[in-house]
């Protein structure tokens, strides 16, 4: 009897230290997922983020994965006028997405001025063009787009 008390705890918190290393991701993405839906107008599931970092800063691009018209022209618009905000240093949907706390946010809220943004429209979907001469605003660009491949999961991919 006291030998199946002392294996039962020791499986439970086995069990529960396991759980730990895969549940905190799912359940991280599971809430940017839904976060997402209240700010991004198109549908995550049905889209892929990519993230390209450069000497420059980086390349975001979201394409639909279907081709659908709508799901296209949501995109564009939506990557529009975030590019248009984050010129202006409104950063406000990444935070609403990602938290405040999210690595390279703070940097490019601040730096908002010295960062050149462009958006342009790409077969299936929009690109942002994210571009500093200043290497610790390259830094928080290089670390805000490793968070957003994190907490983005399998609608988003890097492209090196």
């Amino acid at each position: 009897m006291r030998h199946s008390i002392t294996v039962i705890p020791f499986l439970c918190v086995a069990l529960t230290v396991q759980g730990c290393e895969q549940e905190p991701r799912d359940d991280r993405q599971a809430e940017v997922a839904a976060a997402g839906a209240l700010v991004m107008p198109f549908d995550l599931d049905r889209s892929t983020h990519t993230f390209e970092k450069t000497d420059f800063g980086g390349v975001q691009s979201v394409v639909s994965d279907d081709g659908d018209a709508d799901q296209t022209r949501l995109i564009r618009e939506h990557l529009s006028s975030e590019a248009t905000r984050f010129a202006e240093g409104d950063f406000h949907d990444p935070e609403m997405i990602h938290g405040e706390d999210m690595p390279g946010l703070h940097a490019l809220v601040m730096g908002a001025a010295q960062l050149d943004i462009v958006y342009t429209d790409i077969d299936g979907g929009g690109r942002i063009r994210y571009g500093s001469e200043d290497p610790a605003l390259i830094a928080a660009l290089h670390q805000w787009f490793e968070a957003q491949l994190s907490d983005h999961g399998a609608h988003a991919q890097a492209n090196h």
